[in-house]
């Protein structure tokens, strides 16, 4: 820390109590001074010789027959005005970062200038400013500190404007250019050198980080931290990544972690401003150097706190342009009254909405591009929209358990991403399950349309295999997912996508069409297993579909669960002996699978159902 040293004379200047300051001399003292609380029995040449104010003051004393002067609302204090009056007698008296400016405020009230002697106060402490605590990087830090009970007349003298010009300049030195010192607490990997020798040390590690200040500034409180910030950027070489530390440093310093502490009624209101102050901050231009964590993080302590509309609407902007880096944790923000929802449910969908908005908008420049150039000589990445995709089917699976999340809100958000997002169902599936488990008492019509979101020919192996066995599903699904497992065991995935004959109707047809294409399907499938000389008595027998030896040498084994196998196996002899004949089902709660099969019976339908299980 940068000193100045004034005066050479020993301190005579001593302390009688609290509120007493006396100067010990063979004069006996003929002046008082009241500065707040404490009497200053002090003699009038000295400070005369050096005050403007002071004469003025003590010329009115006299008049008034008066050996007192009191002065009201002193810039510093007592403190303050001891230091100018030691620097009257000429005692010794040392100026540092923390006292200084209160010297400087002092100095100026009292009109310590070079008008009234040469070499005055003022003159020194500027010297003392410009040529040190300005130069040096911690102190410009603890000078602006203390400008905050010094105001106005801190801002007046423009100290807290060099202060922080100082600071932002420091800011935006090249790393390799600097020299004094600063607090960098994170951990730098250092690697083992073995020199010839045989002995290890560990290299110093010399290089400065680019955000080697964010730390040393985070001691400011946010209205200084404002301006400071305000000030690196406006210089322009600062980089975003930096930026976005720098505040999300700043937060973890400041931002209580207990949400009792964030609204309490004692520190609610300077949290809302904080809050609001980092989000104006943050970095334009999609927000680049602040991660999607930190901004969703920031969102969750903004709707706590009750942050403004516009700032609000600015997070909720900048977050969805970096929808595709969040994770399903970040998304879960617990709602407040008056929503009945565990989670933010609302907010989520908007946040989707304007991702797919961008998305857009970035596929139609694209497009552009592409067409004002004559030929495709770009990749649309699809990454991030698969990331979202995947995002959003881990976000529903997770809400899926609020027994106060209606079917509706459930569907929209499922709904709200394009199929190209999700080129696997198994997300979804496992979410749609989850939340039929969680909400048995779901209409009919309500579990078909819920199914109805699933792609079935996009579920993996796996996933078939769970929702073959799933009591859960209505029957339709589960006779498609067996009916498309077969012909992809069968014909292979690309020949079923080539097809388009191949699975052309939703899972939400009509009951009289889906018993038309269940028919259908099952000759369809039937023509595949006889290209491939598979026995009907043995298939019955067995349970199993065997794809022999073909061109490439490879074989294909697809075995069913039994339940499974006995919903296929009935289907199968309709396909082989009714095919022409139209199904008696009219409903999937009236009649199981099996009464497809002339001479079941009802009971033995709904015995087979109720065997049928989840493993989820």
């Amino acid at each position: 820390m940068k000193f100045m040293k004034l005066g050479s004379k020993p301190d005579a200047l001593h302390a009688d109590g609290k509120s007493i300051r006396y100067v010990t001399s063979e004069l006996s003292t003929d002046i008082t001074v009241n500065v707040g609380e404490v009497k200053f029995y002090l003699h009038k040449f000295p400070l005369l010789s050096k005050s403007n104010r002071l004469q003025k003051l003590v010329q009115k004393a006299n008049e008034a027959n008066s050996e007192e002067v009191t002065i009201v609302d002193f810039p510093g204090g007592p403190k303050a005005f001891e230091i100018c009056a030691k620097f009257c007698y000429g005692m010794t008296v040392t100026l540092n970062a923390y006292n200084v400016v209160a010297a400087r405020c002092a100095a100026e009230y009292l009109e310590m200038s070079e008008d009234v002697d040469r070499g005055n106060l003022i003159f020194k402490i500027e010297v003392f400013l410009n040529s040190s605590i300005l130069r040096s990087w911690k102190d410009s830090i603890i000078v602006l500190q203390t400008t905050k009970s010094l105001l106005p007349w801190s801002e007046d003298l423009k100290i807290v404007g060099r202060c922080i010009d100082s600071i932002a300049s420091k800011t935006s030195v090249d790393p390799a250019n600097i020299t004094w010192s600063y607090t960098h607490n994170r951990k730098l990997s250092v690697p083992d050198k073995i020199i010839e020798e045989g002995m290890k040390y560990r290299e110093k590690i010399e290089s400065v980080p680019k955000d080697w200040w964010v730390e040393d500034i985070c001691e400011l409180e946010i209205d200084l931290y404002k301006r400071v910030m305000i000030a690196v950027k406006s210089k322009g070489r600062m980089d975003g990544t930096v930026i976005g530390e720098a505040l999300r440093t700043y937060a973890v310093r400041w931002l209580p972690d207990s949400v009792d502490s964030l609204v309490s009624d004692a520190h609610a209101r300077r949290n809302k401003f904080l809050v609001e102050t980092i989000i104006c901050l943050l970095p334009s231009a999609k927000c680049i150097g602040c991660s999607c964590s930190f901004l969703l993080k920031l969102l969750k302590v903004a709707i706590f706190v009750g942050v403004d509309d516009s700032s609000r609407e600015d997070l909720v902007k900048k977050i969805s342009l970096k929808l595709h880096e969040a994770s399903v944790n970040d998304l879960l923000i617990l709602s407040r009254s008056p929503e009945t929802t565990l989670y933010e449910v609302e907010l989520v969908q908007c946040l989707v909405n304007r991702y797919m908005m961008h998305e857009k908008g970035s596929l139609d420049m694209d497009m552009v591009e592409k067409n004002e150039k004559g030929h495709d000589d770009f990749v649309l990445g699809h990454g991030s929209l698969i990331n979202v995709g995947k995002l959003i089917d881990g976000y529903l699976a997770e809400i899926a358990r609020d027994p106060n999340l209606t079917p509706s809100a459930f569907i929209e958000l499922a709904c709200s991403i394009p199929e190209s997002a999700r080129p696997i169902y198994d997300g979804l599936y496992k979410a749609i399950d989850i939340y039929l488990k969680e909400h048995p008492g779901l209409t009919k019509a309500e579990r078909k349309k819920l199914c109805g979101l699933m792609d079935v020919k996009k579920l993996t192996m796996d996933a078939s295999m769970h929702a073959a066995q799933n009591e859960r599903l209505p029957l339709r699904v589960v006779v498609q997912v067996l009916y498309f497992e077969q012909v992809r065991a069968a014909a292979g995935v690309q020949a079923l996508n080539n097809n388009p004959r191949d699975a052309s109707h939703s899972t939400t047809n009509t009951d009289e069409e889906w018993e038309k294409t269940a028919v259908d399907n099952c000759k369809a499938l039937k023509k595949q297993i006889s290209q491939m000389k598979i026995n009907g008595e043995e298939f019955r027998k067995n349970g199993k579909l065997t794809k022999k030896n073909s061109k490439s040498g490879k074989s294909v084994v697809q075995l069913l669960p039994s339940r499974s196998r006995r919903i296929f196996d009935r289907l199968w002899a309709v396909g082989k002996g009714h095919g022409g004949n139209k199904s008696s089902e009219t409903s999937e709660s009236s009649q199981s699978p099996t009464s497809l099969v002339p001479g079941d019976t009802k009971s033995s339908g709904s015995s087979s159902r109720h065997r049928r299980h989840s493993i989820s």
